[in-house]
């Protein structure tokens, strides 16, 4: 039989006395389902809090921002969806959408205190999604129906400083050229866990901004676009900006404009990000190298153990390399039992915190209040694939520890 070790591994006893696995093996296969565990744990929460933060980042500013760029003192920065813009925009393949968008300042003022925000008056349905997600009290409604344009959506944080819940009203000042108020009434609390934007940021009706900032139906601030691939967004950005610039330059459209995209907007939540890349990689390492020490630990152990059986193989002329295989495919085995082990542990956690959330999180520091996390099982496989790669490589060297046995001492001892 050709592949004779891998047969002989496989029925090869891993017992000490005969009676249960040799307290080297338990210890290895623990230690492999441990490490293979705390491996797939730190990949899926990473992958968790990137998507969590990048959506949140993209729910308050969008894939792409389009904004009217005055270039002369006769010009405003009121963008206003043209059908010339419209078609430049859909002759793009990458853009799936786009939307207006209109922020007015305002305050908000209760009978013994007040408050400073920006109205952000939606229309696409992203920013509906979001703030969906967000919600902590409340319901969201259809913005666009004309009944609910007195209504507005307020962070958790506005909401405690001035002490207001859902089915309050509240006085809103409008300051432009003249002072506007409105009694606006409050059908829900959000909470992004984004100090910085849920301190200024109130959302309501697009037509109400657009009636307060005197503005029409076809303008705003912002065109918020949406891509097919945000991975791509900072190309996108180049690709947008160069195709409007050629598009004034050939006169097609009227106006310059000013593309930015979410990553640039959220710089500091996506460099953070990027350290935890660092901290993985540290994690991973850490737990590879504790994996592979005590799977090599093991395999010395059981070589010793051992010795008879490598006296005799050799004793019936079996090449030491095919000895040497033996032990690495019984090894190999032991680290399978491991992963399969520290799989099923990681995987049920997994599904349990995405479903239950039961590790929760300072928000404050995190700006999430649970520990996120992602099953991609194309990771996962990925790092089982990595994990068996270096389990093999590491155990080549301890394995040329059988050609030092031999055979006669053996068979003698015994």
């Amino acid at each position: 039989m050709y592949n004779y070790p891998l047969y002989i591994a496989r029925r090869l006893s891993l017992s000490a006395g005969g009676k249960r696995n040799a307290p080297a093996v338990s210890v290895a296969v623990a230690a492999v389902a441990l490490s293979v565990a705390v491996m797939l744990l730190s990949i899926s929460i990473v992958l968790g809090f990137k998507q969590e933060i990048r959506d949140k980042v993209i729910g308050l500013n969008s894939h792409l921002s389009l904004y009217a760029t005055p270039t002369t003192q006769d010009e405003d920065n009121i963008l206003t969806l043209i059908p010339s813009l419209e078609e430049e925009l859909n002759s793009l393949p990458f853009i799936t959408g786009y939307s207006l968008q209109a922020a007015i300042p305002a305050i908000l003022k209760t009978n013994s205190d007040f408050k400073g925000v920006y109205l952000k008056g939606i229309s696409g349905e992203d920013a509906k999604k979001f703030i969906e997600k967000n919600l902590d009290e409340g319901k969201i409604v259809d913005f666009h129906d004309p009944d609910n344009k007195l209504k507005i959506v307020i962070s958790r944080i506005a909401a405690t400083q001035l002490g207001l819940g859902v089915g309050d009203k509240i006085d809103t000042y409008f300051i432009s050229d003249d002072v506007r108020v409105r009694r606006l009434e409050i059908i829900g609390i959000y909470n992004s866990h984004f100090e910085q934007y849920d301190d200024v940021i109130v959302f309501g009706s697009l037509s109400l901004v657009q009636q307060l900032g005197g503005i029409g139906e076809n303008q705003g601030t912002s065109l918020q676009l949406s891509t097919d691939n945000f991975d791509n967004i900072q190309d996108y950005t180049i690709r947008v900006q160069n195709h409007l610039n050629k598009a004034l330059a050939d006169g097609r459209i009227f106006r310059f404009y000013r593309v930015d995209n979410a990553y640039n907007q959220g710089i500091n939540f996506f460099s953070w990000l990027s350290l935890l890349d660092t901290n993985v990689a540290v994690v991973l390492v850490l737990m590879m190298i504790v994996g592979c020490v005590t799977l090599v630990s093991g395999m010395l152990i059981i070589i010793i153990e051992k010795k008879r059986f490598i006296g005799i193989m050799k004793a019936m002329g079996a090449p030491t390399s095919k000895i040497r295989s033996i032990f690495i495919w019984l090894a190999i085995r032991i680290a399978l039992w491991g992963m399969l082990v520290g799989n099923t542990l990681a995987i049920a956690f997994l599904y349990l915190q995405r479903e239950a959330h039961l590790v929760p999180l300072d928000a404050e520091s995190y700006y999430i209040d649970f520990v996120p996390v992602i099953i991609s099982w194309h990771s996962i496989l990925l790092l089982n694939a990595g994990v068996l790669i270096v389990t093999y490589l590491v155990l080549i060297l301890p394995s040329r520890f059988v050609a030092g046995i031999s055979p006669a001492s053996t068979i003698k001892a015994e």
